[in-house]
């Protein structure tokens, strides 16, 4: 019953993704972690830009997140090209799964270059679809 109550209790007083992601998980380099379930209720906000940091091959194989921004390069993107020119835009960035560094790398391009609200869906597309979430295909 508590955990019930907590639940609706969370789900009420937080307005936003930011004050959700500020609490959190962080990566072992203090980035922040979204869950799949995060970034699937996210998604239908329409307040996300979710950017994929896999190559090519990792997309055909396993697809893309709809929507996602496909970065030209997770280390050496036009951040002012492929990323919103608000920096204050919620940004969710993910590669292949848990042991690929990619988005970690793609994403703290971002916050060196002012972003404000970055967080990594660490689970990938592999988890992505493993959570039984939709793909895209190339």
């Amino acid at each position: 019953m508590r955990a019930l109550c907590l639940v609706a209790i969370l789900g009420l007083a937080i307005p936003s993704f930011a004050a959700a992601a500020q609490s959190g998980a962080e990566t072992s380099d203090g980035l922040r972690t979204v869950t799949v379930g995060d970034l699937a209720a996210l998604r239908t906000t329409g307040k996300v830009v979710v950017l994929d940091a896999n190559g090519p091959e990792t997309r055909s194989r396993y697809g893309v997140i709809p929507g996602a921004v496909l970065l030209t390069h997770y280390d050496d993107y036009d951040v002012g090209r492929e990323l919103p020119t608000d920096r204050g835009r919620t940004l969710v960035f993910y590669c292949a799964n848990e042991r690929c560094m990619a988005s970690h790398k793609a994403a703290q391009r971002a916050i060196d270059a002012g972003f404000t609200d970055v967080s990594v869906l660490s689970a990938g597309i592999m988890g992505w679809k493993n959570g039984g979430q939709p793909t895209g295909t190339l």
